[in-house]
């Protein structure tokens, strides 16, 4: 269902239909009535109380990388299911049920998986930030280093450049001679 679309419902809630903009605002005639005696007022309120669910904004920050967003929604449901066992075990140790016990070791071992899918979640991420760079500051003084160490490399290649010319040439169009 798009955002042209609307769901309606009898008065009991039963009977759901849906309706096309086009559908819930008839077309008017040259004298502002509609074909089915309607007035072009009435298509007006029907366009004014139609408003889309939800309003686009853009992203405030960028998405997570693919390898970094799957470690953490695993992290997630390891948390979630180690709290459901945690809940549990509280709950069957205050009812002294037999459970109890499997229930706390099965809740300290998912208390582990879930410090170690924490701990893939922040190293996953810091291997995606090394392998595939991160966003340097202008004020970085690594961009500086580096800056300098390209400007070098270009004045050696063409340095070199000029060195490998000369020779092609045989030293000829030099204007003095050692």
């Amino acid at each position: 269902m798009g955002t042209a679309e609307r769901r309606e419902t009898s008065g009991d809630g039963t009977a759901a239909r849906e309706v096309t903009r086009q559908q819930a605002a008839p077309a008017t005639g040259a004298a502002g009535r509609r074909a089915d005696g309607g007035s072009a007022r009435e298509t007006a309120e029907v366009r004014a109380a139609y408003r889309p669910l939800w309003v686009e904004e853009p992203a405030k920050r960028r998405r997570l990388p693919d390898p970094v967003r799957t470690a953490a929604v695993r992290a997630v449901l390891i948390i979630a299911v180690t709290l459901i066992q945690a809940t549990v075990a509280v709950l069957c140790t205050l009812a002294g049920s037999w459970l109890a016990f499997p229930m706390v070791i099965s809740s300290v071992v998912s208390t582990i998986a879930a410090t170690w899918a924490v701990l893939d979640v922040w190293v996953t991420r810091q291997v995606w930030n090394q392998r595939h760079g991160v966003v340097s500051t202008p004020s970085s003084t690594a961009r500086a280093l580096r800056r300098e160490r390209r400007q070098a490399r270009r004045a050696e290649r063409a340095a070199e450049r000029e060195r490998a010319r000369i020779r092609r040439r045989g030293g000829a169009g030099q204007l003095s001679h050692p």
